[in-house]
């Protein structure tokens, strides 16, 4: 007798194929990563790498352009607005100082040579921050000119300075030239962060002024902001040393506390346009004119809000516009915190704020409240999106200089020497 074979798994018995049987090894495949893993994995991210180097780009090219308007426009009134010719007088301004200690070097001194030299150093400081040069001390002067003006006289605004004020300060802490700026085109043709000497004579100069700012430190301001200055002073001296001396384990340390400070700020910046809706939002919510819809009829029948008469009438004449949005303005408020975790629903909420915004810009005349408002809401934008309009800015400039260099790198695609790669104490 001829013992019979058994069909083994996988091997037909006939003409039609039969279907292999998993093996205990597909599950193991798709078994969970661990949390440790995990975790590690997270942490070498975020000490690895600054994240969002595109809306950290456009944050501070949106700001630094918002306030550099708005001294511009309204450079024929500065001396009315925060210098010795505005109703509020620099002894007043004084003893407002005095109590809330807000930080303004325009109380060193009561005359206009130093009002000018404040004034013009802040035009110029937002124009350098636009451009991306040096941004690292640039960045600290373009926030203690914010600061000096704002909080010499705190009566000037209309909401969106608020924003600019927190902005201004959160920017320091970024690396916000990463991209879409001349610190990250001088990186991409091969120069070190601590070649040349402008950069130490820059920081030299700002360590004067630091010297300056604590000798009048009782007229100055809080001294947290202070001591704030000195640490970010110290850091870019120590900085500057370690890339010149040691480029090794020291500048990695460096890399990893420069990346969590970055990182940790953005999620700060996202968090302070989340609460900035959520609030608005909730508040309108407990108002009767929010709730019956007719909230926005009464801002459009006020001349000092009307820069376009006729349309704010028009507008105004719709019952059933008025009610859509009114309606529409609280609902994308306070749904949008909630969204963040649905990518396209977020989007779409993203592009009506902005252009909430912009309407209000147009029918109520606050231009300065509204650019304020999209700079902030441009943290959240999608990558993707970013990266297209860098591409059409990059086509609109080739056309206007007659084409790009042969060989030439598209700008802002290309990371900083000092913030590229992927150097970290972990993993």
């Amino acid at each position: 007798m001829t013992e019979t074979s058994r069909p083994t798994s996988g091997t037909p018995t006939s003409g039609t194929p039969t279907p292999e049987v998993p093996t205990s090894e597909a599950p193991a495949t798709r078994r969970r990563i661990p949390f440790e893993r995990r975790l590690a994995a997270a942490a070498q991210k975020v000490t690895s790498q600054a994240l969002g180097p595109y809306q950290s780009a456009i944050v501070r090219i949106g700001f630094s352009f918002t306030w550099l308007l708005f001294l511009l426009r309204e450079w024929p009134h500065r001396l009315e607005l925060y210098g010795p010719d505005g109703p509020w007088s620099w002894e007043m301004g004084r003893q407002m100082i005095a109590d809330n200690r807000s930080f303004t070097v325009l109380m060193w001194s009561d005359g206009r040579l130093w009002f000018e030299i404040v004034y013009g150093l802040a035009v110029l400081s937002a124009v350098l921050l636009l451009l991306g040069w040096r941004t690292r001390a640039v960045s600290v002067v373009f926030m203690a000119g914010v600061l000096s003006l704002q909080n010499r006289s705190i009566f000037m605004g209309d909401g969106g300075d608020n924003v600019v004020h927190l902005m201004a300060i959160y920017l320091v802490l970024t690396r916000c030239a990463q991209v879409w700026s001349l610190d990250a085109r001088r990186a991409a043709r091969g120069r070190a962060p601590g070649d040349g000497p402008v950069g130490p004579l820059l920081w030299t100069v700002l360590g004067g002024f630091l010297l300056a700012a604590t000798w009048f430190s009782d007229v100055t301001g809080e001294w947290w902001l202070l001591v704030l200055l000195w640490v970010l002073w110290l850091g870019n001296a120590l900085w500057w040393l370690v890339c010149r001396f040691a480029p090794g384990e020291p500048r990695t340390l460096l890399d990893v506390l420069a990346n969590l400070a970055h990182n940790a700020t953005l999620a700060v910046m996202m968090a302070e346009v989340c609460l900035v809706y959520a609030t608005a939002g909730w508040y309108k919510v407990q108002g009767s004119r929010w709730q019956d819809g007719t909230a926005l009829y009464f801002p459009l029948q006020l001349d000092y809000f009307s820069p376009w008469p006729a349309l704010s009438h028009l507008l105004g004449a719709s019952g059933v516009m008025v009610l859509l949005l009114t309606y529409g303005t609280v609902i994308v408020q306070v749904a949008f915190p909630f969204t963040l975790f649905n990518r396209k629903v977020k989007n779409v909420l993203l592009v009506a704020m902005m252009l909430e915004h912009a309407g209000i810009a147009l029918l109520l005349g606050l231009p300065f409240f509204s650019l304020a408002m999209i700079a902030a809401d441009s943290v959240f934008l999608p990558t993707a999106f970013l990266l297209w309009l860098g591409a059409r800015a990059a086509r609109g400039r080739d056309r206007l200089t007659g084409g790009r260099q042969a060989g030439a790198a598209l700008p802002g695609q290309s990371r900083s020497g000092d913030e590229a790669g992927t150097r970290t104490l972990v993993g």
